[in-house]
Order: C-alpha cells, then sequence, then structure tokens
C-alpha cells in the first residue's frame, strides 16, 4: 500500500477527525497562551510588530500542518505525533499498516 493510496473506512474517518481535531485544539490552546503572555509584556511598538510577526508566521505553520486531505493524512499525523500535538493511542482503531507507518515516519 502506498501512502497515499490508503483507504479509510468510515470507522477510520472518524477516528481521524477525533485525532486531528485534538491536536489541533491542543496547539491552538497552546498558541493562545503563548500570545496572552506575550500580549501581556508589550511595553513599546517593536514588541507589538515582534508579536505580530510571530503569529503571522504561526498561522503559515498551523495552516500548512493541518492538511485533512486522506491522501496525505498519514504525513499529517506521523509530524502531529513527532511534535507532540498527537499521541499514537489516539489513533486506536486505525488499520495496522497505517499505524505503522505514522509510527515509522514520526520517528524520521
Amino acid at each position: 500500500m502506498q501512502v497515499n493510496d490508503a483507504q479509510w473506512s468510515n470507522t477510520e474517518k472518524k477516528i481521524a477527525q477525533e485525532a486531528f481535531e485534538k491536536a489541533y485544539k491542543r496547539e491552538i490552546n497552546t498558541l493562545i497562551s503563548v500570545v496572552r503572555q506575550q500580549a501581556n509584556e508589550i511595553v513599546e511598538l517593536d514588541d507589538i510588530w515582534r508579536l505580530h510577526d510571530f503569529l503571522s508566521a504561526r498561522r503559515h505553520e498551523i495552516d500548512g500542518k493541518y492538511d485533512y486531505r486522506y491522501s496525505v493524512l498519514i504525513f499529517v499525523f506521523s509530524g502531529l505525533l513527532k511534535d507532540g500535538w498527537l499521541h499514537l493511542d489516539e489513533l486506536e482503531g486505525l488499520d495496522k499498516d497505517k499505524l505503522t507507518k505514522i509510527a515509522a515516519l514520526a520517528q524520521m
């Protein structure tokens, strides 16, 4: 099975959607906390521009990372696993081959 040719059952689609949303919420909640902290430390105009640049970069990164197309979902999950936003046990119920590939890619 090619990674991007993987077929997803309805059960797997539900598991994948829930895991995807959990990881997204974790990362967004962390981002919100960081932004609140940085906003509280604003003293001068340069601090505002630094926060703006930080947010622009994070938006670009997050928008690129959270891609829910089934053809790339194994790669997305491996990246989220590697970055700590997702845990392998949250993908329990996916096909064993998918889990193996996700875990292996996360180790790279």
